[in-house]
């Protein structure tokens, strides 16, 4: 089955986000074929947690928590996903702000 490009998934979360009435905003662009995707979601505003694309242990695709899980300030995220930029220039990150974004983005990048 062929992959999606991350350019095309990542496209797909901000238009959809703005569809259903919450944002999406493009915090850093990666390789638009194959690169990794990191998601820092928000809900009002709030509660950051962290994502990315990524294999169970069947190798079917998911998505995997990320990162520290109990994040105080912004500041500690901005810190994260740029060290992880730091490491890999490919990757995306993307930050969402809407109701069950985990959920949201498991359907939009036809994860579950």
């Amino acid at each position: 089955m062929a992959r999606l490009t991350s350019a095309l998934l990542v496209s797909a979360l901000v238009r959809r986000a703005d569809q259903q009435g919450g944002s999406a905003m493009i915090l850093a662009k990666g390789d638009a074929g194959a690169g990794g995707i990191l998601l820092v979601t928000y809900y009002k505003g709030s509660n950051p947690r962290l994502f990315e694309r990524g294999s169970d242990p069947q190798g079917a695709p998911t998505l995997l928590p990320a990162g520290p899980q109990d994040i105080a300030d912004e500041m500690a995220v901005r810190d994260y996903w740029q060290r992880r930029r730091g490491f890999d220039r490919d990757l995306w990150v993307v930050e969402l702000d809407i109701a069950d974004a985990e959920r949201f983005a498991a359907e939009t990048m036809n994860l579950c």
